[in-house]
Parts: C-alpha cells; sequence; structure tokens
C-alpha cells in the first residue's frame, strides 16, 4: 500500500503530493472531489489550501474530515463510486 507523506496545494484543484515510495505527483483531485462533504473543499479555495496529510490515515484530508483513499491519489485504483458508475454505463 502507498501512502501519501507531503501534500502541497497548488492552483485550480491541483496537489503535489510525496509518496511513501518517494514519487511526487501533481493530481488534478477535482473528479474525486463529490457529495456534500467535499462541498467546501470545491467551493472556497481557502478551504481547499488547508489540505493536510493525515499520518494515522497516511492521506489527505480538510478540516471538515474529507479525505481520498492514497491509492486512488496515486492512481492505482479508482473510488468505488466511480466503479458503479462504469458498471451502470456498461
Amino acid at each position: 500500500m502507498v501512502w501519501v507523506v507531503h501534500v502541497e496545494a497548488k492552483e485550480r484543484f491541483n496537489l503535489l503530493l510525496t509518496f511513501s515510495t518517494g514519487e511526487r505527483k501533481l493530481v488534478d483531485v477535482e473528479r474525486y472531489l463529490r457529495g456534500p462533504i467535499f462541498q467546501p473543499v470545491r467551493e472556497d479555495s481557502g478551504y481547499f489550501n488547508r489540505v493536510k496529510v493525515d499520518d494515522e490515515l497516511g492521506t489527505i484530508v480538510w478540516p471538515n474530515g474529507a479525505d481520498i483513499d492514497p491509492d486512488v491519489l496515486y492512481g492505482s485504483h479508482v473510488p468505488a463510486w466511480m466503479e458503479a458508475e462504469l458498471v451502470l454505463a456498461a
């Protein structure tokens, strides 16, 4: 499993992430910001910039508890809601 060890907010939904593998990736997280918990993250750039790494979870979080799976951020998985949409579309 891969963990996020550092995050730096960039412009418009982009995060520069450092993973436990040592790799750094610029990730556009806009498509993952779904549902009411992500509303303040989507609507307020200041709130988006309050992202931090939760060492216990090994991923990024915002003050309201919103988080994104580190495997999704790394690119090795898709969110469960996205898988369901792909199945419905097939």
